[in-house]
């Protein structure tokens, strides 16, 4: 066994008593695979897997990156001053999270947030959400330039359309919406309104291609339909990953493929334990963990190689591309810092006849980064000429034109993705690829809080800005939403509308 890091976290039994206490914890390498580890002078220890193969740990780790974090937003991670769990937090928020309602049209069983299963409801009014968004838009040195609409079902909002449009007058470039496609699969005109409104993305839900790990799968595919039918060409398939579902993950990224013009990634996320508690102990998250090693295993295993674990590289592998951009335009640029352990991409190019080649395939991304990261650092009255000049010069180093996917000119895409940096130029690229992601976030068991405070997504809320890992893995966002909430009875007494309204009529709910 060798120790790794000594880090913090917290104990799962004390949250489950309602107490969030903050204890050491160590991250081991033992027998090939890494563990956090952790003792509780009440409790006992807690050993709980991280990576399964240590070799992706290392490959990952190493990139490994802190950024400057926001300076007059105070991100908060705790229930109350005295339960402070770190004094700064490192990374900006490259996504905010704003929960438009806790109300849903589906009943799923494992879901703890929504108004069917808490008992009140949690719907901020217009004004409410402007002024969450506005806090998130006043950060500094970066506003938050990417809002994602989430639940609950954003959809039951007779508003959405309104607050899509207050997205992005308020200035967020990027608007994407978290949907389990139901409403969107039933109505078509809503599909095209909320185009026209300014989101940029559907994020949805996908868990499978069979009913068996997907009940709403044809309602999923009549959804892509729609959209697809209305132009919105951004969607990202977003499978939560099960060990009853691990045999299906190759074929959703085969769904994708075939569906490339209108779906352009899939992230999978690997199955946090957050929630409802009780039932959940140290032997039930053993059995039931999925970690990347496992889940990237499956994929490689159901491509037969195409794609392999060695073609993911963590999310702060790009971190010099930001800084690249922020040395061409004088300005601060959004920084991806988040830990390596938070997550891992990879993209995948597609030929006309199909055939998939993963960028490590043809382009030397360690090299190409390491000449990025060179290149981040010059300076000079004609640095940018010298920028410039010098990725069109050594840019084909790093690529192997024999290798690379027929049909377009990824050396130009390239230049225009790293020279201008804008949305514009960074979609030229994506539409030509399938972006393949995983983020893995945590829970009370394998909580690191070397990796929450450096966490790159989090939630606006009535309280502050909230890591996401904070929000859900501690249950800080369901104390937040008891607080600014009314009873369901009163919803319905207040509306004259119940509840039970919202629930699909044409087919199951749980």
């Amino acid at each position: 066994m060798e120790v790794l890091e000594k880090t913090e976290s917290i104990c799962p039994e004390c949250l489950k008593e309602g107490k969030i206490v903050k204890i050491p914890a160590e991250l081991i390498e033992e027998d090939d695979k890494i563990y956090i580890v952790k003792t509780c002078e009440k409790h006992g220890t807690f050993k709980d897997i991280v990576f399964s193969d240590s070799r992706l740990y290392h490959k990952w780790i190493k990139y490994k990156v802190d950024g400057d974090g926001v300076e007059n937003v105070e991100i908060k991670s705790w229930l109350s001053p005295e339960e402070q769990l770190y004094p700064k937090h490192l990374s900006q928020s490259v996504l905010t999270n704003i929960m438009l309602t806790n109300r849903c049209n589906l009943r799923c069983s494992y879901c703890f947030m929504n108004a069917g299963a808490s008992g009140y409801v949690y719907e901020p009014t217009l004004d409410e959400i402007r002024m969450l968004m506005e806090q998130v838009r006043k950060e500094r040195p970066v506003p938050s330039k990417a809002i994602q609409l989430t639940g609950g079902e954003p959809t039951v909002r007779d508003d959405l359309i309104e607050i899509i449009k207050m997205a992005k007058e308020l200035g967020f470039v990027h608007v994407q919406l978290n949907t389990n496609g139901i409403k969107l699969s039933e109505d078509i005109e809503l599909c095209r309104k909320i185009k026209e409104a300014g989101v940029n993305t559907i994020y949805m839900s996908f868990d499978g291609v069979s009913k068996e790990t997907n009940p709403w799968i044809e309602q999923n595919k009549k959804a892509i339909e729609n959209l697809r039918e209305v132009g919105l060409n951004s969607i990202v398939l977003v499978p939560v990953v099960m060990k009853k579902n691990l045999n299906e993950l190759a074929d959703i990224i085969k769904y994708a493929i075939e569906n490339n013009d209108v779906v352009r990634g899939v992230n999978f996320q690997p199955i946090a334990f957050a929630g409802r508690l009780e039932k959940v102990n140290q032997e039930f998250v053993r059995k039931n963990r999925v970690d990347y090693a496992e889940m990237l295993k499956a994929i490689e295993e159901g491509f037969d190689g195409q794609i392999t674990m060695d073609d993911f590289y963590p999310v702060p592998f790009v971190y010099p591309i930001s800084k690249l951009v922020e040395n061409l335009k004088g300005e601060k640029q959004v920084e991806f810092t988040a830990n390596p352990m938070c997550g891992g991409a990879t993209y995948v190019f597609i030929d006309d006849d199909g055939k998939i080649t993963p960028i490590t395939r043809f382009i030397d991304v360690e090299g190409l980064m390491k000449f990025i990261d060179d290149l981040s650092k010059e300076s000079g009255k004609l640095k940018k000429v010298k920028i410039v000049s010098s990725l069109i010069k050594n840019l084909g180093k790093y690529i192997d034109k024999e290798k690379a996917p027929k049909g377009f000119n990824i050396v130009n895409l390239l230049i225009g993705a790293l020279t201008k940096g804008d949305y514009d130029s960074l979609g030229a690229f994506h539409h030509k690829s399938l972006y393949i992601g995983t983020m893995w976030f945590q829970d009370p068991w394998d909580l690191n809080l070397s990796r929450l405070k450096r966490c790159v997504i989090h939630y606006t809320t009535f309280e502050g800005v909230i890591p996401f890992c904070a929000y859900n893995g501690l249950g800080l966002g369901e104390e937040i939403r008891k607080k600014h909430s009314i009873p369901v009875e009163e919803w319905e007494k207040r509306t004259g509308r119940k509840l039970d309204d919202d629930l699909w009529k044409n087919g199951p709910i749980s």
